[in-house]
């Protein structure tokens, strides 16, 4: 099932998510628990954030990380130097293992751009052994986002084609508080428990804002990049307004907020 994300390179969604991934990661991973000789599964693993985490854990056994861009598995296997990490593509709703295969599987920033989240919620805890642990952590993008939604916001009031698009980006899949507790019961996880998870990204200058959504980057980025160039300009102006608002260009630090969740494979294994 293809991701609903848009990407045109590996470092412009560094510049866009991927640093912040990397902040939310070692969050992820302390919620979920590790222990030593675990195999560990990354769904959707992008340009490996969570994979290479998990690598700073001596004591695991293995790494397999998966995702459905190419572009992210190639970019993620050039980085790797560690030789527990294979990476694949794979899609998240079809996991291409055998059932109990790992210890754990864990999806970081993911789910919510799965359009049936559910089922790889479900895939997970299929090649998750009977006591192991599933785990995942999502964006609060309507309550929790506050420099995306600055955007989207003000994009909104630009144009009312963007109405629709602010929608979905606001009421992704998994991204309502207790959703993704709901879909980890409904797909037989036992002792599921949700939290949230904050960190803040930091940003030099509007450019460093605003540059990987102008050059395509995401659902806004895809977007921005097909607006007429009248359309483009008044949009640039009034993020720009909206980012600086009415003291000089600079750094600013949002808060953000991800919802996590985590549940156990019932059984012995």
């Amino acid at each position: 099932m293809p991701s609903s994300f848009n990407v045109e390179s590996a470092d412009g969604y560094e510049r866009l998510m991927g640093r912040w991934s990397r902040k939310l990661a070692p969050m992820l991973v302390d919620f979920a628990g590790l222990a030593n000789g675990d195999r560990v599964l990354d769904v959707g693993c992008g340009t490996g954030s969570l994979a290479f985490t998990l690598a700073e854990t001596p004591g695991l056994q293995e790494i397999v990380a998966v995702d459905y861009s190419p572009v992210f598995v190639e970019a993620a296997t050039r980085r790797n130097t560690d030789p527990r990490i294979s990476i694949q593509q794979a899609d998240a709703c079809a996991l291409p293992f055998e059932d109990n295969r790992f210890d754990r599987a864990m999806s970081l920033l993911v789910l919510h751009f799965v359009p049936e989240a559910g089922k790889a919620v479900s895939e997970m805890r299929r090649v998750v052994r009977p006591g192991g642990v599933v785990a995942a952590a999502v964006w609060d993008h309507y309550g929790g986002m506050s420099g995306m939604r600055m955007m989207w916001d003000t994009v909104a009031m630009l144009d009312e084609n963007a109405l629709a698009m602010r929608r979905r980006y606001c009421f992704q899949p998994m991204t309502r508080p207790g959703e993704m507790k709901e879909s980890f019961i409904a797909q037989g996880l036992a002792d599921v428990e949700e939290t949230s998870l904050l960190i803040r990204m930091e940003y030099l200058s509007f450019e460093d804002y605003w540059d990987p959504i102008a050059a395509g980057e995401g659902p806004l980025g895809k977007y921005v990049a097909g607006l007429d160039p009248a359309k483009r300009k008044a949009v640039d102006a009034a993020v720009r307004a909206a980012y600086e608002a009415g003291e000089p260009n600079g750094p600013r630090s949002f808060a953000s907020v991800a919802w996590a969740c985590r549940g156990r494979v019932p059984g012995q294994s």
